[in-house]
């Protein structure tokens, strides 16, 4: 049953914060696949890509989100969750992809510095880097897209009630 919505989207985009708001306002629960990835590990984000690297990060971020098993839940996944096919797929079999589409210069402005944010990319890549990367990616799962430029909470929340 698809009866989840799930969030992709860059780091920063806002699935969390939207997301919570989201789910209270459907009164369905919520869950962020970092948290999952985090409680597994038992340590933060950047902690574990420090310690197995971005490839192997990658794969535990792919095998926690596969054995996701929820019903009428939004779920908030990590910005790097869109590399992993099996995942993605299996999100698509359990719910509604949404991509929250933000431009690369605001997503500057909030993220700051991507290291302390504990953003997954390669040694030696820049945030445009990442996002030339994975923006296709996003586009390609998501089901729908949210435009985020430039709109604050409450305007996000209820276009994307409109839009799902």
């Amino acid at each position: 049953m698809k009866s989840n919505i799930i969030l992709i989207g860059m780091p920063s985009s806002g699935k969390s914060t939207l997301g919570v708001l989201l789910a209270k306002a459907l009164s369905m629960s919520f869950m962020d696949t970092d948290l999952l990835i985090q409680a597994e590990a038992g340590e933060r984000l950047q902690k574990i890509q420090n310690r197995i690297g971005m490839d192997a990060f990658r794969r535990l971020e792919g095998s926690v989100i596969e054995k996701v098993e929820c019903e009428n839940t939004v779920i908030a996944t990590g910005g790097s969750a869109v590399y992993c096919a099996g995942a993605m797929e299996h999100l698509m079999s359990i719910g509604k992809i949404v991509f929250l589409d933000l431009p690369l210069n605001e997503i500057e402005t909030r993220i700051g510095d991507p290291a302390a944010r504990g953003v997954v990319m390669g040694d030696g890549m820049t945030l445009s880097d990442l996002y030339a990367e994975r923006l296709p990616l996003y586009r390609k799962y998501g089901e729908l897209t949210l435009s985020c430029s430039k709109k604050n909470h409450n305007e996000l929340l209820d276009e994307l009630i409109g839009l799902i």
